[in-house]
């Protein structure tokens, strides 16, 4: 299958074509895993929700396999300077988000968020969509390879603070990891990386691809993190 990445209303498809090896365990698990394997958070039955996409694109750096996120700007309303993947709502443009809208709503949203050029990213898995109650999203994560890197950074500083990458391995270090404890109740995987708490629901996308890819290593869940109102 060919890959094409017309964030503009052309064909979007998904391709496992010429994927590094490393990325075996990440496919297999986007075939595999059931939507309560991710979240207890699942879309409304009744069809409620805002439909959205984000993209969860893995490349290697000059430390191995490693993530892009963003820090959304502190002055935002919602999630304000927490890290997150690039993403957010369906745009018309995008098409049908039954089928190929989300994928086109990742790309263009993280077009738009941190500068990468789409047409060097390989779309190659979806999971299931899941839900952010707090907000009312219904997330489609879609999974990419960053097959020719470009550069990236902040487009927008009222959206984004600042865009980097984390090393897998930093990922799977137990000593970057712990629970967030939020005054609400909520709690959930956390990892310290890159001068940033990443928790919510990027953390346990994060946390869930790990441990079904194979990759999670034993770490001390009763290490805890405690988070204010504000976040």
């Amino acid at each position: 299958m060919t890959h094409a990445s017309n964030t503009q209303g052309g064909s979007v498809t998904l391709s496992k074509k010429g994927l590094p090896g490393w990325l075996d365990p990440v496919v297999r698990a986007a075939e595999t895993v059931q939507p309560l394997q991710l979240s207890r958070f699942l879309p409304p039955e009744s069809g409620d929700g805002r439909q959205s996409a984000v993209l969860v694109l893995f490349g290697e750096g000059e430390r191995g396999p490693e993530l892009l996120l963003m820090e959304r700007a502190g002055s935002l309303r919602s999630h304000a300077g927490q890290p997150s993947f690039p993403g957010g709502a369906l745009d018309p443009v995008d098409g049908d988000p039954h089928t190929d809208g989300p994928l086109r709503a990742a790309l263009r949203e993280a077009e738009e968020e941190t500068g990468l050029d789409p047409a060097g990213v390989q779309l190659f898995g979806v999971l299931p969509r899941l839900y952010i109650p707090v907000s009312g999203f219904v997330v489609t994560p879609v999974l990419g390879w960053w097959r020719e890197p470009s550069p990236v950074g902040v487009v927008d500083p009222n959206e984004t603070a600042r865009v980097f990458t984390v090393p897998v391995a930093d990922l799977t270090d137990p000593e970057n990891r712990a629970t967030s404890v939020h005054p609400s109740g909520y709690r959930g995987p956390a990892f310290l990386v890159e001068s940033a708490l990443v928790w919510g629901f990027t953390a346990g996308v994060i946390d869930r691809l790990l441990h079904f890819a194979g990759w999670e290593r034993p770490w001390d869940s009763d290490k805890r993190v405690p988070l204010d109102w504000r976040s």
